[in-house]
C-alpha cells in the first residue's frame, strides 16, 4: 500500500486577479508569489474560507486560530478551510499587499508595484492583548514581532 501524498498548496485563481503560485518561502514554510508584475493599486486575490462567527474565532487558541481574518464585526473567514490561496501570505512588517473589508468580503490589494517572482506579503494585526512572538521577515523596516501567543 502506498502512502498517500499531500496536495502542493495552490492559488484557486477564481479568487485571484493576477497569476499567483505558492512555494516555499525563506519568511515561513511557504508563501505566494506573483508570477507577473502587478501594479500599485489593484486588486490581488480574495481572502476566503469557511465563515465562522466572531464569538467562534475569539475561542480559538493557537494553532486554530492561525488562518483566520475578520470579514467585518460579526463574520471571520477561516482560510484554513475552503481557502483561496491567501492563507499562506506571509507577514511582513513592510508588506506589499494590505487589506480592504468591503460587504462581508476580504480582498487584498498592491501597495505599490510587485515585481514578477517577488513574495507577496501583508502585515499582520493580532490581538495587543497576547504575548509576542519574534518576526522573520528580513524587512529593513521589521518590528521585531508578527505574531502574538497566549502565554
Amino acid at each position: 500500500m502506498h502512502a498517500k501524498r499531500k496536495s502542493t498548496p495552490k492559488v484557486d485563481p477564481r479568487y485571484a486577479w493576477f497569476p499567483l503560485e505558492v512555494r516555499k518561502s525563506r519568511i515561513h514554510r511557504f508563501g505566494v508569489f506573483a508570477r507577473e508584475a502587478i501594479p500599485a493599486s489593484k486588486p490581488v486575490i480574495e481572502y476566503t474560507g469557511r465563515r465562522i462567527t466572531m464569538r467562534k474565532a475569539i475561542d480559538r487558541k493557537p494553532p486554530n486560530d492561525r488562518y483566520l481574518v475578520r470579514l467585518d464585526r460579526d463574520w471571520v473567514a477561516d482560510g484554513g478551510v475552503g481557502g483561496s490561496g491567501a492563507e499562506f501570505i506571509n507577514h511582513s512588517c513592510d508588506a506589499n499587499l494590505v487589506c480592504r473589508r468591503s460587504k462581508g468580503r476580504v480582498v487584498l490589494w498592491s501597495r505599490r508595484k510587485i515585481r514578477a517572482g517577488e513574495e507577496l506579503t501583508m502585515f499582520y494585526a493580532y490581538p495587543l492583548k497576547l504575548v509576542r512572538v519574534p518576526c522573520g521577515c528580513g524587512s529593513p523596516k521589521c518590528r521585531g514581532i508578527f505574531r502574538y501567543k497566549i502565554e
